[in-house]
Parts: C-alpha cells; sequence; structure tokens
C-alpha cells in the first residue's frame, strides 16, 4: 500500500503539535531543573499583593497557600481540593456561630450591632434572624433544635423554645448578677456550661455597671443612656468571673471554675466522649484587676459534673508570638480548631492534635473570634473574622452539637 498522502493543512497541524510538545517538553525540564527560588508563588495572605478575596477575586489556587500544615497528620484533616472562601461580608463583629441540623443554616451574632444573622446553606444568603439580640454572643442549638443564646446587654443566658417563647436559663448566681455571658455548649448529658467574663460590659457590646460599678468605677459612662430595658431589667454590677453548668434537671447555676482558678474565661468545648472540657483563658476584661487570663487553652478532667486536673492543653505560642485565643471546636477525631487573633500572616485559625502538639492552622487576613463546623454533613468549618465569615471544607466532622 502505498504511504498516505498528508495535506498541507495536516502537516502544519503536525508540525505546529509537534513543536508545541517539544516546548512543552523543555518547559518541564527547565521546571525541574529550576531552583525553588524561581518557580511561581501563587497570592497568599502574606505576598504582595496579597491574595484576593470573594466574588470578584481571580480563581483560587489549589492546594491553597494558606492552609499550612505543620505535622503530616494535618493531610488526614484538609481536604487538598478545597480552598478557604469569603462566604459573606457585613455586620460589625461576627461571634457565635451555630448550625442548626434541622433548619440547614448557620446562625451568628453581631455583638456591636445586637442582630443575629441567619446564613442559608442553599443559597449562601444571608438576613437578619433577630433583629434585636440584647447583643448576643454565643450560640448552641440542643438536642432538641432549640436555641440557646448568651446576651452581653441583659447578662443571661436564654433558650427559645419551639413555640417561640424566651426562657431565662441563668442571669445571677448566689444573689449577684452575672457579668456578660461568653461562650456555650451542651454536654452529651445535657447540661449547659457557659463561660461569664465581663468582655460585654462595655458600651458597644452590652453596656457597663452603674455608677461604682467595677466597669464603671468613676460613674463617668451614660450606662442608663439608650439602654432603658437593660438597666431596668439587666444587671447593674460586675462580679469575678465563672464557669457555670446548668442543671438539665433541676434548672440551677452551679460554679464549676472561679475566677481564682481560671481568669478570664472565654471559649469552650468538649471532647468528642464529653470526659475533657476545655476552656480559653484570655486577657483582662473591662474592671478586671490584674493581668487577666494567660491566653491560654486548658483542659480539664470531668468527673460528676466537676473539672478536675486542670493543666494547660496549648500555650498558643507560634513563631515566638503569643496568640489571642478566643473560641474553639473539637472535631470528631478529638482535635481542637482554635480562632486566634495575633500578627498579620499567624493569625487565623490553629489545630492540636488531642495531645496538645500544633499539626496545622490556617492563615487569614484577620483574627478568628469564634468558629463551628456546619453543614449537612457536619464537614464545612465556619469562621467568623470581624465582619467576615469565611468557610472551608474539611476532611473530619464537628463533634457535638455545634
Amino acid at each position: 500500500m502505498p504511504p498516505a498522502r498528508l495535506s498541507r493543512r495536516g502537516l502544519i497541524l503536525g508540525g505546529a503539535m509537534g513543536m508545541a510538545g517539544a516546548a512543552m517538553a523543555r518547559v518541564r525540564m527547565a521546571a525541574a531543573d529550576a531552583p525553588a527560588s524561581l518557580l511561581a508563588h501563587p497570592p497568599s495572605v502574606v505576598t504582595d499583593p496579597p491574595r484576593q478575596w470573594g466574588p470578584q477575586a481571580p480563581p483560587p489556587y489549589l492546594p491553597d497557600p494558606d492552609i499550612i500544615a505543620i505535622d503530616p497528620s494535618f493531610s488526614n484533616l484538609a481536604y487538598g481540593n478545597a480552598n478557604i472562601r469569603l462566604a459573606w461580608r457585613g455586620g460589625d463583629w461576627l461571634e457565635g456561630p451555630a448550625w442548626s441540623t434541622q433548619g440547614r443554616f448557620l446562625l451568628l451574632s453581631d455583638t456591636i450591632r445586637a442582630q443575629q444573622y441567619r446564613y442559608l446553606w442553599e443559597t449562601g444568603t444571608v438576613s437578619v434572624f433577630r433583629d434585636q439580640s440584647y447583643n448576643s454572643n454565643g450560640n448552641t442549638f440542643d438536642a432538641e433544635g432549640r436555641l440557646i443564646s448568651c446576651e452581653h446587654g441583659m447578662r443571661r443566658v436564654v433558650r427559645w423554645e419551639h413555640d417561640g417563647s424566651c426562657r431565662v436559663l441563668a442571669d445571677r448566681y448566689q444573689g449577684a448578677p452575672l457579668n456578660s455571658p461568653n461562650d456555650v455548649v451542651v454536654h452529651p448529658d445535657g447540661g449547659i456550661w457557659f463561660t461569664d467574663p465581663g468582655y460585654g460590659d462595655t458600651i458597644v457590646e452590652g453596656h457597663p455597671d452603674a455608677p461604682g460599678g467595677r466597669a464603671n468605677r468613676m460613674g463617668r459612662e451614660l450606662w442608663t443612656k439608650d439602654g432603658e430595658i437593660v438597666a431596668r431589667f439587666a444587671g447593674h454590677a460586675r462580679q469575678d468571673d465563672h464557669v457555670f453548668r446548668i442543671d438539665p434537671r433541676t434548672g440551677d447555676v452551679r460554679a464549676v471554675l472561679t475566677q481564682q482558678q481560671l481568669a478570664s474565661p472565654n471559649g469552650l468545648c468538649f471532647s468528642p466522649d464529653g470526659t475533657i472540657l476545655y476552656v480559653i483563658s484570655s486577657g483582662a476584661g473591662p474592671g478586671q484587676n490584674g493581668p487577666g487570663g494567660d491566653q491560654r487553652i486548658h483542659a480539664y478532667d470531668l468527673m460528676d459534673g466537676a473539672a478536675r486536673n486542670g493543666r494547660v492543653f496549648a500555650d498558643m505560642m507560634l513563631d515566638g508570638h503569643q496568640l489571642g485565643p478566643d473560641g474553639m471546636r473539637a472535631d470528631i477525631f478529638g482535635n481542637l480548631w482554635c480562632g486566634a487573633g495575633g500578627p498579620l500572616g499567624l493569625c487565623g485559625v490553629v489545630v492540636y492534635n488531642p495531645a496538645g502538639h500544633m499539626i496545622g492552622r490556617l492563615r487569614l487576613p484577620r483574627g478568628v473570634s469564634n468558629l463551628t463546623f456546619g453543614g449537612p454533613k457536619r464537614d464545612t468549618l465556619f469562621m467568623c473574622a470581624a465582619d467576615a465569615l469565611f468557610t472551608l471544607v474539611v476532611n473530619t466532622q464537628g463533634a457535638g452539637l455545634s
């Protein structure tokens, strides 16, 4: 058979493909021989110009340059085909993310605007859920799907019942009003645990004490200005900080940890089996004498509702800098995902394994106040960072209810 004739177009196309293939081979060889310093680096939080976020940003790179594995074990938790995403910007200071399994939405607090928002999973849209939340901070849903919220303004912990009514779970301890309940979680036994520092005893995120109180010693702050309801019904004086437990059967409020045992308690969560309590000790709050907390994560063994064998779980040190921890959640493997503030390049989320070793971190353009796992599979990490909500699909799931 005579050889097939090639058309002019075929010759040109074949020659072009051959030259292109040879060129690509040379590029690959050059890239393989090039030193790492000459290879392209994708934009990240710390590049100049920095990484862009939001709907107008260019397509993100994979793997995400701001997902950093410190230990190889973190690779089993981070999903390599997922990027950190800016899901929404709005509000002033976002806090208390909690996932509603029944409603398939994420609830958020805006402590400054005194509103709660609802992020819908299906559409990614955000709307006002409650227009007056009395500067709510921490939120959680119990096993019956009822919302439990910590209110700075009214200095109380409330639960919203299925019929729409509001039940006050705690607003005082031993006759003294609470400070500004901050974070709240539900134990597997039904007990409700919350921290009560004084971070919300301010004009911006709640209301200060009455004149002469610890958070308004000089009496210069007009604590009743535009606050007739809180001035009439809410607590008027700051007391010591505590970690409290509300008994699921009797409703009694009991102090589990005092300010002397753990200063400035902030975020808290349980190990997946409910046997260990983790509490973050943050800096001094308004009206608190002394340096406040040590900005570390502390762990306690739970025995009959009591916290024992207190110890430092993680010192929150990174590259010689003391990070400022705030909120945290555990995944099903017992790893702690902790939001932290600090210098640009270090702030974001740090992840510790059950032994207290930092194994990975998520680099964000600002510190993270609190976070939670959500989504239908509970494999999406929602991170509150000032006025922004970031998300990341992970290769693990959240432990607990929210």
